[in-house]
């Protein structure tokens, strides 16, 4: 079944719950969650505090939909693979194109996930929020895989290649967060997840072996 496109109403509420999620990351990350409030997230996001409270229970919620696009871009970069691509070649040429900037703007939403992630270290709200988002998508990204991989492939596999994969991504994030100057290398998160993708994939037997 063909499905349905998002009604002006639901367009406009994602774009308002973005632009509260690229506020509320910005603040953060430049000045920690716990100096932050929602009433100020929704002051400088442009909406009334009601409305922040419409979208969102909590402060740290409110990032949410800014690190679930960032999956989803992921996600359908990968679905759209050639059907002859391998798979594990599939998934770190994506992750690296996902994570490596080629604008400004993309400059300063890496900046914004690693300022953000760097806070979250001392907010277990945050880092709640950050561990939620991974594993939801974890959990759709294994039927993209299981697609990818096709009928003969072992379903125990794919969930290690889709768990590999989504750890790959926040562990090269996290480490980069950690570093002194998380900036000084725009590079690294993608360079540090193709390697993780690769350890952490090497030795998984997609297809069983026969007898």
């Amino acid at each position: 079944m063909e499905s349905r496109a998002p009604s002006l109403t639901e367009r406009r509420k994602a774009a308002t719950q973005l632009e509260i999620a690229r506020t509320a990351a910005r603040l953060f990350a430049d000045r920690g969650a716990a100096a932050v409030t929602a009433e100020e997230i929704a002051k400088q996001a442009g909406v009334a505090v009601r409305t922040f409270y419409r979208y969102f229970s909590t402060k740290e919620d409110a990032v949410a939909p800014l690190l679930t696009v960032g999956a989803g871009d992921w996600r359908a970069l990968l679905a759209a693979a050639e059907p002859q691509e391998e798979l594990l070649d599939a998934l770190e040429r994506t992750i690296v194109e996902v994570l490596t900037p080629r604008s400004d703007a993309d400059l300063e939403s890496l900046r914004w996930t690693l300022g953000l992630l760097r806070a979250s270290a001392d907010d277990p709200a945050l880092q709640y929020v950050w561990f939620r988002v991974n594993g939801e998508s974890e959990a759709q990204l294994r039927d993209i895989v299981a697609t990818l991989a096709g009928p003969d492939a072992e379903p125990f596999a794919v969930r290690l290649v889709a768990s590999a994969a989504t750890d790959a991504l926040r562990v090269a994030l996290e480490a980069c967060a950690a570093a002194e100057d998380p900036m000084s290398d725009p590079g690294a998160p993608a360079a540090l997840a193709s390697r993780a993708l690769r350890e952490l994939t090497s030795g998984v037997e997609l297809y069983p072996v026969g007898d």
